[in-house]
C-alpha cells in the first residue's frame, strides 16, 4: 500500500481532544513474558480499588485540565479488565461518561482476555456504550500458549470471537505475538491465517520482547527454550505484510494493521503525541506535554485515594526539544510519517534544521522519506526502525 493512499493523522492541532486511559491492573495468572503491572491472585482487591478509580476519576473530571476538554477515545486496559464483574465495569464506563465530556462518536475500547468473556457480560459492555474490543490471543497454537503461560486454550479465542460478534460488536482488534520460542515462519503463517479467517478489523503484531526478571528470561537463560535467530524473525514479518496486504488489511503503524476506517484512535493519539488522562493504579498520562505517573501497587494507589491524596508517584515536564524528539520518534512509527509544518507549528522547531547532518544522512541512505512536506520511515528502514528511530533521540 503506498503511504499517500494511508490516512493522514488529524495532528493535534485540535487542542482541545484528548483521550482516557483507565488500569485495572489484575489477572487470573500472570504470563511467562508480562512485565506490565498487573497482579494475578489479588482479585479480592478488585471491590476497593474500582472504588478508588471511581474516586480519581471524579476527582480528575473537575480538574481545570478536563473541565473544558473534549475527549475522542476511552480505553480500559489492564492486566485483564473483564476479569471484573459486568456491573463494576459499566458502572465505570457510565461514571466516565458522566464526568467527562466525550465525543457523541468516541471510541470505547475494553481490553480482554478470551477466558474472561461471557455472553452476558458482552451485551452489558454493549450497552454501555462500548464499541471495540481488544483481545489478547497472542498464538492459536496450543503449544505456544502453554509456552507463554497463558490462561486460555485455542477453543476460548474462537468462543469469545463468535460471542463478541454475536453481542454486535463490529470493530474487534486480535493481539498476536511472533518470534516466540521454537517458532518457525511456517507456524507464524498458520496462526496468523487462523487469525484472518476471523475477519477481525485490526490486528496488533508484536514481536516478542524479552523482559529481565520475567519467567520466560528465566528459562532462556537456562537454556529451557531457544528464541528464533534474526532471520527466521524476518521471515515472519516477510509473511505478515505478505498475508494482510492480500486481504486487505494497511500496515498503519509499525505493529498495527487495519481494515480501511478501522485505525484504532486511541492509540493514534499515543503516536502523535498527544494529550491523554491515565488514571488507575500504574497508568501514565500526558497533560499537554506533562507526563503523570501514578503509583504502581494497587494498595497503596487505593489508600492514597482514600486518604485524599493525591496517587502521582512522578510529573515529568519536558522541555520543548525534548518533547520535539519525542514527538519525532513515536509520530514516524506511523507509516503515514509526521507532517513537519505541524512540529513546526507545535514546538517552532524544524526537523531538518534540528538534527542537520544526521537527517540529512537518514535521508540520503533512504532511510527516512520527506514528501510533500511528510515525514516518514521508508520501506527499507521498516525492519530496522528501532536503530533508525534511536538516532533520533
Amino acid at each position: 500500500m503506498p503511504p499517500s493512499s494511508l490516512n493522514r493523522p488529524a495532528g493535534c492541532s485540535g487542542v482541545n481532544k484528548a483521550g482516557i486511559y483507565l488500569h485495572i491492573p489484575f489477572c487470573r495468572t500472570k504470563c511467562y513474558y508480562c512485565a506490565f503491572n498487573s497482579h494475578a491472585g489479588r482479585e479480592a482487591e478488585i471491590p476497593a480499588y474500582m472504588q478508588a478509580l471511581h474516586g480519581q476519576i471524579q476527582r480528575m473530571g473537575s480538574h481545570p485540565w478536563s473541565r473544558n476538554r473534549s475527549f475522542s477515545s476511552l480505553y480500559i486496559g489492564g492486566g485483564t479488565p473483564t476479569i471484573c464483574d459486568s456491573s463494576q465495569l459499566t458502572e465505570l464506563i457510565a461514571n466516565s461518561f458522566a464526568h467527562f465530556q466525550l465525543d457523541a462518536h468516541a471510541e470505547i475500547t475494553v481490553e480482554t482476555n478470551p477466558n474472561t468473556l461471557s455472553a452476558e457480560k458482552l451485551l452489558a459492555l454493549a450497552r454501555a456504550g462500548v464499541n471495540r474490543l481488544s483481545i489478547g490471543v497472542q498464538s492459536f497454537s496450543a503449544r505456544q500458549l502453554t509456552n507463554l503461560g497463558r490462561s486460555h486454550t485455542v477453543e476460548d479465542v474462537y468462543l469469545a470471537f463468535a460471542m463478541a460478534r454475536s453481542a454486535g460488536f463490529s470493530n474487534i482488534n486480535l493481539d498476536l505475538m511472533y518470534g516466540l520460542p521454537g517458532q518457525t515462519a511456517r507456524e507464524w503463517r498458520e496462526t496468523l491465517e487462523t487469525a484472518v479467517s476471523l475477519a477481525p478489523e485490526h490486528f496488533s503484531l508484536y514481536e516478542l520482547t524479552v523482559e529481565e526478571k520475567t519467567p520466560l528470561a528465566a528459562l532462556i537463560a537456562n537454556g529451557q527454550c531457544v528464541l528464533p535467530t534474526e532471520d527466521q524473525v524476518a521471515d515472519m514479518e516477510e509473511v505478515t505484510g505478505e498475508l494482510l496486504a492480500d486481504k486487505g488489511y494497511q500496515r498503519y503503524e509499525i505493529s498495527n494493521y487495519a481494515k480501511p476506517g478501522f485505525m484504532c484512535r486511541h492509540n493514534s493519539n499515543y503516536w502523535q503525541n498527544c494529550s491523554w488522562l491515565g488514571l488507575g493504579a500504574g497508568a501514565v498520562g500526558s497533560l499537554s506535554g506533562t507526563k503523570v505517573s501514578n503509583t504502581a501497587d494497587p494498595a497503596l494507589f487505593i489508600s492514597r485515594i482514600n486518604n485524599d491524596e493525591e496517587p502521582v508517584s512522578e510529573i515529568e515536564c519536558l522541555c520543548r526539544p525534548a518533547h520535539f524528539r519525542e514527538t519525532m520518534i513515536m509520530g514516524l512509527r506511523m507509516l503515514a510519517g509526521i507532517s513537519v509544518p505541524e512540529l513546526e507549528k507545535r514546538f517552532q522547531l524544524n526537523p531538518l534544521h534540528y538534527y542537520g547532518k544526521t537527517m540529512e544522512t537518514l535521508l540520503e541512505q533512504d532511510m527516512l522519506v520527506l514528501q510533500d512536506g511528510w515525514l516518514r520511515l521508508s520501506r527499507k528502514a521498516l525492519p530496522v526502525a528501532n536503530q533508525v528511530l534511536a538516532r533520533l533521540v
